[in-house]
């Protein structure tokens, strides 16, 4: 029986919870011949689904990568990065914040929403849905740690959500298309996440894989559970039913760090999740993951990111509405 009282053994479903947009921006395109775009949006997530054709992704200081029909591209942190029908293509469009397209020159272009064919017999070039994540309803920081700047999940590995009829529908103007938007870049979000961690030789993190153990499995999803609990480790020692010495000592070993680093490290990232909305005061912030104060959030939050809670949040409300 599991001392914690909590069932749940998935820390895929905590690392995805938190992924729900709000304002996400769709590219469709139908492209031949030789091109390129140079996407420098800074969203924290992208997606980039190929629907016929080939295409090739270069993160900006990575090496291209191809992709071909069903391919989904995932890119993260906000790196910029290139596609295009060769590596060596140079682009002439660029992606801004928001989605704003320019040529390399900054003169403002038409978005490329072209309504392409699916599958279309005897057409050439890549029919290519791109989608840009909003910042608006935070994004996980420890999502965006765990994923490298482009992961390319293979079309058979985990299902692409986008049919021939849900393309039919991010093609259509009508009443609602707003939450269709949102709700199918979700959908396909997930999905490829899902397929990307479950991947086999997946290199997840260390905390990740201990979740199958029974003892550091059930400490780390109480602390996942109630970051701001003020927890020790007798407390949790006692509630995962083992001594001290020993949850320390496993714990160590299968995370890689004492279950109050883990902890603090938890709380920090957070809090910066929860510094990305300008409303709550530090002090709101401070007690929700658990800090006595707004002091100390702020010395810790400075050791630890080297900037201060405000400095952060300034520079992350600033990038979503482009400052």
């Amino acid at each position: 029986m599991d001392p914690t009282g909590l069932t749940s053994t998935d820390p895929l479903t905590d690392l995805l919870k938190g992924v729900r947009t709000s304002g996400s921006v769709f590219h469709r395109a139908d492209l031949t011949g030789a091109w390129a775009a140079d996407f420098r949006h800074g969203s924290p997530l992208a997606l980039s689904v190929l629907l016929r054709g080939s295409a090739w992704v270069t993160p900006e200081g990575g090496r291209p990568v191809r992709i071909g029909p069903g391919d989904i591209a995932v890119l993260s942190g906000g790196v910029p990065y290139v596609m295009g029908d060769e590596p060596g293509t140079e682009p002439d469009v660029v992606i801004g914040a928001g989605g704003l397209c320019t040529t390399v020159a900054g003169e403002e272009l038409a978005a490329p929403t072209m309504d392409g064919s699916w599958d279309a017999e005897g057409t050439d070039g890549a029919l290519m849905v791109s989608c840009l994540y909003s910042l608006d309803s935070g994004t996980p920081t420890r999502l965006l740690a765990t994923l490298p700047p482009l992961a390319v999940v293979e079309a058979g590995v985990g299902t692409c959500p986008v049919s021939h009829a849900t393309f039919r529908e991010i093609t259509r103007e009508e009443a609602g298309q707003r939450v269709l938007l949102d709700r199918t870049m979700d959908l396909m979000l997930i999905t490829a996440l899902r397929a990307w961690f479950t991947r086999p030789g997946a290199q997840l993190p260390a905390w990740y894989r201990a979740h199958g153990d029974p003892v550091v499995g059930a400490a780390l999803r109480l602390l996942d559970a109630e970051p701001g609990r003020p927890w020790t480790l007798p407390a949790l020692a006692a509630r995962t039913g083992v001594s001290r010495a020993s949850l320390a000592r496993r714990f160590t070993a299968l995370v890689g760090q004492p279950p109050m680093t883990y902890l603090r490290e938890r709380r920090l990232a957070l809090a910066a999740d929860l510094l990305r909305d300008p409303e709550p005061t530090l002090a709101v912030v401070a007690d929700r993951v658990g800090f006595a104060g707004a002091f100390a959030l702020s010395a810790a939050f400075k050791r630890q990111h080297g900037v201060s809670p405000s400095q952060f949040r300034l520079r992350e409300t600033g990038t979503r509405h482009g400052a």
